[in-house]
């Protein structure tokens, strides 16, 4: 940071009360009111006058020895403004800076210190100020043009604004190379003492203490050069919003919050303050895909829902952004906390909504984009292979959210059951959800561990997960009866027939159209084919054309039994024989403490 000293004589001004008087032998003649503050100075005994056209202009006989009383109540920068323009007259030493020279030359200007009036005025030497030191330094351009914030009327006007964001965006814009001034840079793990040149987005910290409005002209005009990838604009986006909007990952629901009503207020300020910034972000995101990550995107749309009254374009252009780019999330990036207003202790951790919405619009653009009239009938590899992605990313969520223990049944089973079953090749994730919900929800009725175990298929599931669900006695006992046939399905087709079975059908009791078409119930099993649908009854189930029979299964299981599956060929006449039997045994019985099955 630079400086520029001026004048020579000691500070003589003291304050008595809510007077700032001058040491002299040479009584006062000038009074000055600015605001709360009189300043008791002397007309010609010093050059005060000789220097301020203003000044001079307002009193319009300096030679008269009467006291004369001007109010400056309406001047820039205000007493401490005045007071270092004052001192110059007086030849007091003062000490010009980055942070005291907006004000200080806005008071020179509004009292027309200028050449015209003196040789060597004040304004002369803060302009050569401005040009040779502030404007060919970093941090002294940064911190010049963040203090305008409360003179920007009169910055603006005099060209302090521009010529400072000129200044920066020139800065930014220099080969890395060649960056040899001093920058803020505290990124985790980097030493500058390391690094022989500077970062490429060495330039974004310190932008970043800017109001919005001043950060938004800088961006904008470092982009319409097209100098820099898009990536490191998103970059600059990130590291201010992270600067200035709230941590959600930290903060309560707003509703449920008490406070004064001043607080309130405050609040209030900030709030609308943090609407602002989060609207100018968004806006200034580039259009290309991966300029910004969807982890930041997803952060963005879950601060929008906190602060509430964020515009409906902002939120539904973040929703459309982060779906573009869902496929590169990963599970860290979905577990945004809830902010849902809540009047009891019921209020589930994580915004399970906020994904719901971003994986339907995902799934829209997805099918937009599928070539095909259905997903199954797309070859495109591209998209199969990102709604697989998908789906793994939401499988594994649902894995840690199930964790929650206020976390509704229905609203997982919705999540689960929005992405199409060409999604999932294997449902091995799945049940690792299922079986974890069960785990921390053992209190579940029976009707909804039916409906959560619905949403298995069981044809999807490995051999070893299969293995696993066989023997869990948290699920529900049709999907036992479900995993139980299929389990001796595969074990018939695997196995090797005899030599006298040499016939297609007498080597496959069933077709691989039999099992899919098959699904079991505690009350019934159900032949479905086409539209129609046969119930046929539990306790027992002999059929010609396809050669299995299941003995009691419910009642069998129940006592902790077996379930009897035998097979049979056809004879000549039409009729099954029944040569052999195999028996299927539970490893120990169907009880559970939290009720029925």
């Amino acid at each position: 940071m630079k400086f520029m000293k001026l004048g020579t004589k000691p500070d003589t001004f003291y304050t008595e009360e809510a007077t700032r008087t001058v040491i002299s032998d040479a009584p006062s003649d000038l009074v000055i009111q600015v605001n709360n503050i009189r300043y008791l100075l002397h007309k010609l005994q010093f050059p005060l006058l000789p220097k301020c056209g203003l000044l001079q202009r307002l009193c319009s006989d300096p030679e008269d020895s009467d006291s004369v009383t001007i109010e400056l109540h309406d001047i820039p920068g205000g007493e401490d403004a005045f007071e270092l323009c004052a001192k110059f007259c007086y030849g007091i030493t003062i000490n010009l800076s980055a942070h005291n020279f907006v004000p200080a030359f806005c008071a020179a200007k509004f009292l027309r210190m200028a050449e015209s009036v003196e040789k060597g005025n004040f304004i002369l030497k803060l302009e050569s100020f401005f040009h040779s030191c502030i404007l060919e330094g970093w941090k002294d351009s940064i911190v010049t043009l963040k203090t305008t914030n409360k003179l920007s009327e009169w910055s603006e006007n005099l060209g302090i604004i521009r010529r400072c964001i000129d200044s920066i965006v020139e800065k930014i814009l220099t080969p890395i190379s060649k960056v040899s001034w001093s920058y803020t840079y505290t990124r985790p793990g980097y030493t500058q003492k390391r690094h022989q040149i500077a970062p490429k987005d060495w330039w974004t910290e310190d932008i970043s203490e800017l109001d919005i409005e001043l950060f938004r002209c800088i961006v904008t005009a470092v982009r319409s050069t097209y100098m820099l990838p898009p990536q490191l604009i998103g970059e600059a986006l990130h590291v201010y919003a992270c600067r200035w909007l709230p941590d959600i990952t930290k903060t309560k629901t707003r509703s449920t919050e008490s406070s004064s009503g001043s607080q309130t207020q405050t609040d209030a300020i900030s709030v609308g303050k943090n609407r602002r910034i989060l609207e100018t972000i968004v806006s200034m995101i580039p259009s290309d895909r991966g300029s910004v990550s969807v982890g930041f995107l997803l952060r963005l749309l879950s601060t929008a829902i906190y602060l509430g009254g964020v515009s409906p374009v902002t939120k539904t252009e973040l929703r459309r952004r982060a779906s573009i780019q869902f496929e590169e999330a990963t599970v860290g990036d979905l577990l945004l906390p809830s902010h849902s207003p809540s009047d009891n202790h019921h209020q589930y951790i994580y915004d399970i909504d906020l994904v719901m919405t971003v994986l339907e619009s995902y799934l829209v653009l997805w099918r937009r984009q599928s070539p095909g009239t259905t997903p199954a009938e797309s070859n495109n590899q591209f998209l199969m292979s990102s709604i697989r992605k998908v789906a793994k990313i939401i499988d594994s969520y649902l894995q840690v959210v199930a964790r929650d223990i206020n976390m509704p049944v229905m609203k997982l089973v919705s999540l689960a059951e929005t992405l199409p079953a060409i999604a999932r090749g294997k449902h091995d994730d799945l049940y690792k959800f299922i079986n974890i919900y069960l785990k921390e929800h053992p209190e579940l009725s029976k009707t909804e561990r039916k409906r959560l175990c619905r949403i298995l298929d069981c044809q999807k599931l490995s051999p070893e997960v299969r293995a696993h669900a066989v023997k869990n006695e948290r699920l529900p006992l049709r999907t036992v009866v479900q995993l139980l046939f299929f389990e001796q399905e595969s074990g018939s087709r695997a196995a090797p027939q005899p030599q006298e079975l040499v016939s297609r059908r007498k080597q496959t009791p069933f077709t691989e159209h039999d099992i899919s078409k098959l699904k079991l119930d505690l009350g019934s099993l159900e032949r479905v084919k086409g539209t129609r649908k046969t119930t046929i009854p539990e306790t027992s189930l002999k059929r010609s054309d396809k050669k299995l029979q299941l003995v009691e299964p419910e009642r069998n299981l129940e006592r902790g039994g077996t379930i009897t599956v035998t097979e049979g060929v056809e004879s000549k006449k039409g009729q099954f024989d029944f040569p052999k039997k195999k028996v299927i045994q539970r490893t120990s019985k169907l009880e559970h403490k939290g009720g029925d099955r």
